[in-house]
């Protein structure tokens, strides 16, 4: 059974030396209530990028933060990495578009990738953070909310894989940027429950070609 380890709330701050606004630095709470918008009292600054019924929840997973305090020679305290969500107990990468996660009452269901942002690599203290993050390929997923609920961290999560096409957020990331895209692989994306602004852009390209 995965698990929700953390639950991560943020207030709108500065990073030092940075000067927009941010949500992204987020402290553990207890419980929290999943809202159809997001998680309630987390601050989106930047909702041209971020936040929306589409983007509502970020979710990381413990498995990559294994992955990445090797990498850094050290442990990384949950919500680091800006989620809203920190699960346990099930492969970061594997996760697919539309995959859900049942926490008691609340449901989500995935619907893309997080690209790392400037916003990022100056919460993580590092210029060449995008490119590292993103060479990496462990992007946590964002999630729209299906059923909103109370929350609590260290209850149990139920994975639901999705039973169609399996893209996953891994696979969708190693395209960011990628001016040609396999239109197979386009047509298997249209198959899942993807976020609607991939959708459109992926039905356009689509017509483009006849």
């Amino acid at each position: 059974m995965a698990q929700l380890l953390s639950i991560n709330l943020g207030a709108a701050q500065h990073i030092p030396g940075y000067a927009p606004l941010t949500g992204i630095i987020k402290t553990p709470v207890a419980t929290a209530d999943i809202e159809r918008l997001g998680l309630a009292g987390d601050a989106i600054c930047d909702r041209k990028h971020h936040g929306g019924s589409d983007q509502a929840i970020y979710v990381y997973f413990a498995d990559d933060y294994l992955w990445w305090a090797d990498e850094f020679g050290q442990s990384i305290v949950p919500g680091t990495f800006g989620e809203n969500l920190t699960i346990g107990g099930v492969e970061g990468r594997e996760i697919a578009i539309g995959d859900r996660f049942a926490m008691g009452p609340a449901l989500l269901e995935v619907t893309y990738h997080r690209t790392p942002c400037m916003t990022f690599a100056a919460r993580m203290g590092d210029p060449g953070w995008v490119r590292r993050f993103h060479r990496a390929n462990r992007p946590g997923a964002y999630c729209r909310v299906l059923t909103p609920g109370a929350v609590e961290a260290g209850m149990d999560v139920g994975y639901q894989p999705f039973a169609g096409e399996r893209v996953t957020v891994s696979e969708l990331m190693a395209l960011d940027g990628a001016r040609e895209i396999d239109p197979a692989f386009m047509r298997r994306a249209l198959a899942t429950p993807i976020r609607e602004k991939t959708r459109f852009k992926f039905e356009t390209r689509l017509a483009s070609l006849f």
